[in-house]
This record gives structure tokens, C-alpha cells and sequence, in this order.
């Protein structure tokens, strides 16, 4: 190696070393608001006493997980939970797995459930609520920048890099955006971008969303991550607040009412994810059955687009002390095994058949079970000879022996939930057992 090739070499090691110390800088001096208050409807009766965060995924995790990891993974380790419906599970997930926290270094995770502490007679009003309602936190903590971001999405993403892109351009606000289909950025919060991405238009939901300048069949859709410079945030929540004629939204209000008037800027995902090299960037809205079926049957492919092994950026969660998975009895018709599919700690496979399916922790299926394409979610037990086909078995379910579900579409509607897809939810509720 030559002179100047080695001194090339130590000047960009040097020049990425001063870069991650100024991520570091950075994210040591920012506060997280995670909004994980939200309802879920479209997910059906899966919601019905939870709420869509602390719904589980991928066999051993809950949504929330990883935005929580995100934010670790960051190195952001000031954390707020806002709270609202139905948060028990949630409330108690976290507790449980994200205790690890030293507050000798500042670091912490706390929960802000809806307390009614601006206006007594309101809970979270919206996104936007949710944040304001918890100003004290933010002046107590003083920090220089505030990441809000949603709870109920998976991805992964180094919001460390989104953070250093916003410090860059002097922005007041940066939206983290998704490169979208014209004809799918009708569901999302749409950025109009000039040249060098900052934000010249909000649209909520629009039916003619603008494009990426250059890419005409392109659009940028919202992920609900936002970074805000602290003092600029609590002067628009202020403002937002005394508007009696505000949704309380960042969505509906705070962002159309800031675009136009100050410096917002749109941070491609593509630029911070966290993912294989050549891999496209991985976000899923799992907000619908049909969508969280299909996320979980991706975890069972070979290789799936969310890579869950990486040693580099870890899923945290809670993990359960459980023995491993065991699978029993090699006769004729009678055989315990597993094919394309993810089986976790705890199960039971006695003598079934299992096919491209994905079973959460401490699931028992009987002998001559027959489970195809399906997602089980703990502590589900399946009774002898029951054949399931395109399921989502809720936590705890008992299926009886010899039944059937996925297999005749007429049967399931009368006592199930069947999505567009045809996917088969099921809950205890729905087959009279104890919730």
C-alpha cells in the first residue's frame, strides 16, 4: 500500500469516527416520545383488550418492541411511553423487558399514561395531545431535540442518522419518509419536496398526492417520525393548544400549519434504515389482519426481508424462561414436525404437522393436528385431528378436537372473524372461553 493510499485510508477512518462522535453527541441529547395509545380498530376483536402496540410479533416480540430498539440501538436513552387504551399489557410488557435502564446516567423509559393533567376533563386528544399534556417532562429534561414517533409499526432504523441529517440543514422539523407507489400514497400523509427535500406541501390522505420531483410515478409518505428542535416544539404545541378549532394532530395541524412558514425537511428511510446491503428498506404498517398475517407468514421464508438475527441491531424484548421447543413421536401419520415454519421456546409439537406457519411461545399442538399458514399466538392448545388453514389464533385459544377452520369460508363467518383476505381471527371470546 502506498503512502498516500494509507493516508487516505486513516483520513476517512477518521473522518467516520468524527461522525459517529457527533451522532453520539446528538442522540445523548435527545428526548423520545413514543405515541402507543392507539386503538388498532382494523385489527379487529385482536385489539379487543389490547392495545395494537403491545400486540405480539414474529413469535416472540410486540410491535413496540421495535421502536424501543430503535431508540436503544440510537443510542437515544431518554424514553417516553405515552399511554391510553387499554394499556395493561403494554404497561406491564414494558415493565417487565425494559427495566434495564440506569438512572445514574440518565437513562430511563417512562410510561405517560393519559392523566387528564392539562385539562381535566379530556384524555389524549390526539398525536399532538398526547405530546403537549407531557411539556413538563421536556422542560425538566431539557433536551435539544425531541424524536415523536409512532409505537405500532416494525422496522428498523437508525434515528441517530435522521438526527444528524436534521442538525445538517438547520431544520425546525424533519419527517421521516417512505418512497411509496402513487396509487398507495393515497393512505398516508404525503410531502411535496423540492430539489434538495425540503418540504413545500403537507396533504393528508390525498387522492391526487404529489410526486417525487424527477420520479412521476413516486410519492413521499409520512412514517410518523418526526424530529423537532425542542424550543420550536413547544411553541407550536402552545399554539396548536390555543386553537379551539384544532384536532390536536401533528398530522392534521401541526405539520400543514409549520410547512409553509418554516424549515421542514423530508429524511428518505432509505438513508437510515438498518438492514442487509442490497436489501430494499423494510417498513410494515401491520395495522390490518390481512397485513399482520402476511408479516408473520414473511418471518417463515428462507430469507425473510426483516432480518431478526442481526447481532448488530438487536430486537429487545421481554424473554420468558421457557424449556426449548420439542417435537415428538416419528410414526406412519403421526409425526411431530415443522416445515418453512418458526417455532419458539415452550411449544409442543406432538405428533403434528406443521407447514409455513409461526407459532409464539408455549403452543401445544396434539397428535394428528394438521397447521397450514397460520399464525398461533402464546399458550394456544390444539385438540387431536383439528386441520387449521390461513389463521391468526389469538393468545390462550383452545381449539377443540376434530375442528376445522380456514377450510370452509361459509362455516368460519358464522362464528369467526374472516378478513378480505380470508384470513381466519380467532379469539377465546369467539369460541365461548374465558378472555
Amino acid at each position: 500500500m502506498s503512502a498516500n493510499t494509507r493516508r487516505s485510508h486513516l483520513q476517512d477512518h477518521a473522518a467516520r469516527e468524527h461522525h459517529d462522535r457527533f451522532i453520539s453527541q446528538l442522540t445523548r441529547n435527545a428526548f423520545a416520545v413514543i405515541l402507543a395509545g392507539g386503538r388498532g380498530t382494523r385489527l379487529k376483536q385482536l385489539t379487543d383488550y389490547r392495545a395494537k402496540p403491545a400486540v405480539p410479533f414474529a413469535g416472540k416480540f410486540r410491535i413496540i418492541d421495535f421502536t424501543l430498539s430503535n431508540c436503544v440501538n440510537s443510542g437515544i436513552r431518554k424514553i417516553g411511553v405515552a399511554t391510553q387504551y387499554k394499556a395493561h399489557s403494554l404497561i406491564r410488557h414494558i415493565q417487565r423487558g425494559w427495566s434495564f435502564f440506569d438512572g445514574r446516567f440518565d437513562e430511563f423509559i417512562q410510561l405517560l399514561p393519559a392523566q387528564q393533567q392539562i385539562d381535566e376533563q379530556q384524555w389524549y386528544q390526539g398525536t399532538a395531545d398526547a405530546v403537549f399534556q407531557n411539556l413538563h417532562l421536556l422542560h425538566r429534561h431539557l433536551s435539544k431535540y425531541v424524536l415523536i414517533v409512532a409505537g405500532d409499526h416494525v422496522y428498523k432504523m437508525d434515528y441517530g442518522r435522521m438526527l444528524a441529517s436534521h442538525v445538517d440543514k438547520g431544520a425546525d422539523m424533519t419527517v421521516a419518509c417512505i418512497d411509496v407507489p402513487l396509487a398507495e400514497a393515497r393512505e398516508f400523509g404525503v410531502m411535496g419536496v423540492d430539489d434538495d427535500d425540503r418540504v413545500v406541501s403537507f396533504v393528508e390522505k390525498p387522492a391526487n398526492p404529489p410526486p417525487i420531483p424527477g420520479q412521476p410515478e413516486r410519492a413521499l409518505a409520512s412514517m410518523g417520525v418526526y424530529i423537532f428542535n425542542t424550543a420550536f416544539l413547544l411553541e407550536q404545541l402552545q399554539r396548536d393548544a390555543a386553537d379551539a378549532h384544532s384536532s390536536r394532530d401533528f398530522g392534521k395541524d401541526i405539520i400543514p400549519h409549520i410547512v409553509p412558514r418554516y424549515r421542514v425537511y423530508a429524511h428518505r428511510f432509505a438513508d437510515s434504515c438498518v438492514g442487509s446491503s442490497g436489501q430494499k428498506p423494510y417498513w410494515r404498517d401491520v395495522g390490518t389482519i390481512d397485513a399482520y398475517w402476511e408479516a408473520n407468514m414473511e418471518m417463515t421464508k428462507v430469507t425473510p426481508e426483516l432480518n431478526l438475527y442481526d447481532r448488530d441491531w438487536p430486537i429487545w424484548t421481554y424473554q420468558e424462561q421457557l424449556p426449548p421447543a420439542k417435537f415428538v413421536f416419528d410414526d406412519d401419520g403421526r409425526r411431530g414436525q415443522a416445515i418453512d415454519s418458526m417455532v419458539s421456546g415452550g411449544c409442543i409439537i406432538s405428533g403434528a404437522e406443521l407447514k409455513r406457519s409461526l407459532l409464539f411461545s408455549s403452543v401445544h399442538l396434539h397428535s394428528w393436528v394438521s397447521v397450514t399458514d397460520s399464525v398461533l399466538l402464546p399458550g394456544v392448545d390444539v385438540g387431536r385431528h383439528a386441520v387449521l388453514r390461513r389463521c391468526v389464533i389469538d393468545k390462550r385459544v383452545r381449539i377443540p378436537e376434530g375442528m376445522q377452520i380456514g377450510v370452509d369460508s361459509a362455516e368460519d363467518k358464522k362464528r369467526f372473524h374472516v378478513s378480505p383476505g380470508g384470513v381466519v381471527l380467532v379469539t377465546p371470546g369467539m369460541l365461548g372461553q374465558e378472555v
